[in-house]
């Protein structure tokens, strides 16, 4: 993937541009082929605030030159944290270590991933609007945007045909 592609991906989110954690993850490690991504847990396992640490190291032959990212999560706050607090703030954390060195910065330093979790929805497009005032062809349930794809799908799993 060249720099090029990761901006492509990148969603619009109050007008400015984020990319997913999971592209720039995907960048790094087609990237620096040396490179290590380290994770640990920063808080007390049994904490009500979870708190992860990222580093991003992009040659392990120079582990001196790292990039770190942190981030926190409440557990049970916001439908993610419910169960997987750790795992939602291990992702913010890398997100912003990989921001440091540089990937996936457009607008923020923020991904995509955080925006979505502070409770900043994409901005729809037309296309979007139109398919969300639609019942599902299949059910007629309602439809529903996946704040992280902007794919819109039917809340009962049906797909448009």
């Amino acid at each position: 993937m060249t720099d090029q592609q990761l901006q492509d991906k990148a969603i619009s989110i109050k007008g400015k541009d984020y990319v997913l954690v999971s592209d720039r993850i995907i960048y790094f490690n087609e990237t620096y082929k040396n490179g290590c991504i380290k994770t640990a847990l920063v808080s007390q396992p049994d904490a009500e605030m979870v708190v992860i640490k990222a580093q991003i190291i992009p040659d392990i032959e120079t582990p001196d030159r790292y990039f770190t990212g942190y981030s926190q999560a409440k557990w049970g706050e916001g439908m993610v944290n419910k169960t997987s607090a750790l795992e939602n703030a291990e992702t913010s954390a890398v997100g912003r270590a990989l921001a440091m060195l540089g990937i996936g910065v457009i607008d923020s330093v923020a991904s995509a991933d955080e925006m979505t979790k502070a409770g900043v929805k994409p901005e729809l497009d037309g296309v979007q609007k139109q398919m969300l005032e639609q019942k599902c062809r299949k059910c007629g349930g309602e439809m529903v945007l996946n704040p992280k794809t902007g794919n819109v799908f039917c809340k009962n799993k049906c797909w448009l045909n």
